[in-house]
This record gives C-alpha cells, sequence and structure tokens, in this order.
C-alpha cells in the first residue's frame, strides 16, 4: 500500500470532488482515479459511491477514514523526527505559555535555553490559561507555563513565581526627584480602569476598588499587551502584574502609583505537568535561575 494512496483518499473524502482533489494535491484527474480503485483493490471493498461529478464515502469508506487518518499522521510524524534528527536535533519539547506570561522576560529565557541546549527542539503554543491543563492531561504539550493553578489528581502542579500586582499609569513625563507623587483618588477617577487583564484576581480586586470609589469607570481589555498599550497612550491605568511591565517602566513609559487605600493581590505563574520526566525537570531547573 502506498502512502499517497492514502493521502488521495482522505483528501477525495473531505472535498468530495475527485477534480478539486487532483488541484489540492497538484496530480492529474486520472491519477486521483487511479489511486483510489488501487486503494479499493487492496482493501477488497468500494471506498466512494459516483453520482455525476459528486463523490460520497461508502459505509465501508466512512469506516476506514479514520484509519487511514491515523496512518498517515504517524508516517508524517517519522518524517517529521527523522528531519529533525537529521538537523541535530535529539529530544523534543513542547511548551504551553499564557499569552500573560509571555509578555514578560520569558522569550530572552527561551533564548539561553535554545543556546545552552541545542540539541532539543522546542516548540512553544500560546495558549489561555484556563485551556493549559486540558492540553496538558491530552498530551498535546509536554509543560505548561500558566497563571491558574491545577487540583486535578493526574496532574503536577508547582508554584514557580508570585509577583506583585502594581497600579500603572502612563508616565507624567516629569522628574520624579521634583515631581509631586501622583495621587490615588485622582488618578482612579480620572481615568479608566482597564481590567481583566488577569484571569484570576479582577473580581475581587473590581468589588475593592468600587468600595473606596463607587463612580469608578471601568473598561474591560482582556489582553495584557493591548492593556499596555492603553495605558501608554492614556486611554487608562491598570493593576498589572510587576513581570509584565517591568521593561515598559524601565524605559520611562509607564509609572507605579502608590496605592494605600486598596489591598493588592498577587499574580502566580505556575508550572503544569502530566509527567516529571528529564526534559520537564530539566527545563524547570533552568528557568529557576531568572525572575520571570
Amino acid at each position: 500500500m502506498e502512502f499517497t494512496w492514502l493521502q488521495t483518499f482522505v483528501t477525495a473524502a473531505e472535498c468530495e470532488n475527485f477534480r478539486r482533489t487532483a488541484e489540492i494535491l497538484y496530480i492529474s484527474q486520472p491519477s486521483v482515479s487511479v489511486h483510489i480503485k488501487l486503494l479499493e483493490k487492496e482493501l477488497g471493498v468500494r471506498l466512494f459511491e459516483r453520482d455525476g461529478r459528486k463523490i460520497r464515502l461508502t459505509e465501508e469508506g466512512r469506516v476506514y477514514l479514520k484509519h487511514a487518518k491515523e496512518l498517515l499522521a504517524v508516517y508524517q510524524n517519522g518524517l517529521v523526527n527523522l528531519q529533525s534528527f537529521q538537523q541535530g536535533f535529539t529530544s523534543q519539547f513542547t511548551l504551553a505559555i499564557s499569552p500573560l506570561i509571555a509578555d514578560t522576560i520569558l522569550p530572552y529565557v527561551l533564548k539561553k535555553y535554545c543556546n545552552q541546549y541545542p540539541q532539543v527542539e522546542i516548540s512553544v503554543k500560546i495558549i489561555e490559561s484556563s485551556e493549559i491543563e486540558e492540553a496538558v492531561r491530552n498530551d498535546k504539550v509536554d509543560l505548561g507555563l500558566s497563571c491558574l493553578g491545577s487540583t486535578h489528581p493526574d496532574i503536577n502542579c508547582q508554584l514557580l513565581y508570585k509577583d506583585k500586582v502594581l497600579l500603572v499609569a502612563p508616565h507624567d513625563g516629569m522628574d520624579s526627584e521634583r515631581a509631586l507623587p501622583m495621587d490615588e483618588e485622582e488618578v482612579l477617577t480620572s481615568n479608566y480602569l482597564l481590567t481583566h487583564n488577569h484571569p484570576v484576581y479582577w473580581d475581587s480586586l473590581c468589588r475593592a476598588v468600587k468600595a473606596n470609589y463607587p463612580g469608578i469607570r471601568m473598561m474591560e481589555v482582556s489582553q495584557i499587551h493591548i492593556t499596555k498599550r492603553f495605558i501608554v497612550e492614556g486611554l487608562g491605568v491598570s493593576f498589572l502584574p510587576a513581570s509584565t511591565v517591568r521593561r515598559e517602566m524601565l524605559e520611562g513609559r509607564l509609572l507605579e502609583l502608590d496605592c494605600p487605600s486598596i489591598p493588592l493581590p498577587e499574580a502566580h505563574t505556575y508550572a503544569i505537568m502530566k509527567y516529571t520526566h528529564k526534559k520537564q525537570k530539566e527545563f524547570l531547573a533552568f528557568l529557576s535561575q531568572f525572575r520571570i
């Protein structure tokens, strides 16, 4: 059996048209017909019913489609692994990272890791924290870096970091030694408060802010990189983890404000994994050298 036959069969099953199959696979339409006939002969069943230009899977075809896709996946994964080996990679490691954590110094850390472990082929998936646990449980990734912990019995969850949450505003352009400190009440009542850019602390924090400032105007912005852009442009202020605004504060684009009347929460970073094998331990040991 040729894997080209399987590819032709799966493609034809999806588009239900031999002409379109030929266009997708860059082969002639007669070649499509030959591949299907050879596969049907090999299996001893009819895979398609033909109705003019339209084709439909037979009952046997529907049963075999799942197996054909699995065979192709195994074949293609084998090719990928072989290519990785030829390129000098001896192992693979897939990370799931929440968008918020990806907005820290993590890219710098990953660059250092790749330089130190050039034999590891690393893949990164940016996934919301609420979806990372499922990706780990289903073996889609080897390790997740999430803002949410896990209590699932199949998951190993480790608290990596605790991060201060700061009240952040656009920089006023004044010299910090000569300028008067910005007033918490004035800042919160004269700007939008950009909320819900972190999956954990916002509900309780919003209640605390409203208790002190009932008339405050809030704007929900779910993505932290958009929140920071809005603050820099003067659209509002927000409560953000210190690690996510470190660079902007050093560059003088954002400013931390004292917030004595509101108890500020902490933001946590967790390692989520199904197995504690060598590659997971190795990566976490490397990560522990840095303050994400």
